[in-house]
């Protein structure tokens, strides 16, 4: 089947209101394919910025981190309702950066994707393996592992994105061929027909998020499990355009 191709724009904790501002005009300027989904993911503060600005009908905004309770007293957290409440319709749960520097569990990170689910925010799910792992051969397991923990209790995974980020890729320069991906990616969806079934397994979209730039994107066309890319320092950049014209 026919799975959207996606793409990710991560800006983590990069950007000032004048850089927020360049990005996005260098959307709405581009002459973007109709039928690519583009989410970009400002930093917090910015998100109202960045839905305001934005004018590409097929560009949404999403935030890189949402709560796993109601608002109240959680000092630096965002909610999921401040999240629509600003205009933007997506988060990531699970990054490894914060899976690695904040701690954070397979369980908490599937408690969060649960939570925004239930509150009408869409996710982009990231699991990924350390550079120890792939070289003891558990890539596949760890991924395993972390989207069992979502699985046990999110049933309908219609508005899940996966990203695989082999964390020894991220920000290194360092990519997967696209053979690896193409390889890794079919896995994930081999399992994940296991666990949430064949059909959603292969409505899921699985993106490829490791170090990907407009210099590799293109070569990763012909690959059929790879459904779009999670970017990271080049969606700061003017080439995240070509990124999103990959597939033409």
């Amino acid at each position: 089947m026919a799975r959207q191709f996606f793409v990710g724009g991560n800006f983590k904790a990069n950007g000032t209101k004048k850089q927020i501002t360049e990005i996005i005009e260098n959307l709405n300027s581009a002459d973007l394919p109709s039928n690519v989904e583009v989410v970009v993911f400002p930093p917090s503060v910015y998100l109202g910025l960045a839905v305001t600005l934005n004018k590409q009908p097929t560009v949404t905004v999403g935030a890189q981190n949402v709560f796993d309770k109601s608002c109240g007293a959680f000092t630096g957290e965002t909610c999921a309702s401040q999240i629509i409440d600003v205009g933007a319709t997506w988060t990531l749960t699970g990054h490894s950066e914060r899976r690695t520097i904040l701690g954070e569990t397979d369980e908490f990170v599937a408690q969060k994707t649960k939570f925004a689910l239930d509150n009408g925010v869409k996710v982009v799910l990231c699991i990924g393996e350390t550079l120890e792992e792939r070289k003891s051969g558990v890539t596949l397991d760890v991924c395993a592992r972390q989207l069992d923990a979502v699985s046990k209790i999110c049933s309908d995974w219609t508005n899940i994105v996966v990203a695989y980020e082999p964390v020894w890729a991220i920000g290194t320069g360092l990519a997967a061929t696209p053979d690896d991906a193409e390889e890794t990616h079919k896995g994930i969806r081999d399992h994940l027909a296991k666990t949430i079934g064949a059909e959603q397994a292969e409505k899921t979209r699985i993106l490829y998020g490791g170090s990907a730039n407009a210099k590799n994107a293109p070569t990763f066309k012909d690959k059929a499990n790879v459904d779009g890319f999670l970017v990271g320092g080049a969606s700061l950049k003017p080439e995240f355009v070509d990124i999103v014209k990959s597939r033409l």
